[in-house]
């Protein structure tokens, strides 16, 4: 029989993939829920759990086709709501056009940005 010690050590040397498994294997051995899985499976573990989907968006403006400049500018304001001059330098120097906007928003302005010329980032 292995000791506590080796038990351990090789926990501490699997993948995040096979110490949920070895989770879930104990689970349905025991009949018991872990709860403290991230504690008791290391490191590992604790970094999947750290892992979480975001929720909220930065959308911002990289570079405008030059062709396409004064259709980007009238697309920037009716996004953003800034006065031309505002949307012009915004356009020319690109930067965060909304901050903590959900993924639905952010991929609503960045096809309508593409559209119109922009080259956009979505953080």
């Amino acid at each position: 029989m292995a000791t506590k010690e080796e038990i351990l050590e090789s926990i501490a040397q699997m993948s995040v993939m096979e110490v949920a498994d070895l989770i879930k294997m104990m689970e349905e051995k025991f009949g018991v829920v872990a709860a403290a899985a991230a504690v008791a499976a290391g490191p590992a573990a604790a970094a999947a759990e750290a892992v979480e989907e975001q929720t909220e968006f930065n959308v911002t403006l990289k570079s405008v086709d030059a062709a396409k400049k004064i259709a980007c500018i009238k697309e920037v304001r009716a996004i953003t709501g800034l006065g031309l001059k505002e949307a012009k330098e915004l356009c020319e120097n690109g930067g965060v056009l909304k901050e903590g906007v959900s993924k639905e928003e952010a991929a609503a302005m960045k096809e309508k940005l593409e559209a119109a010329g922009c080259v956009i980032e979505v953080k």
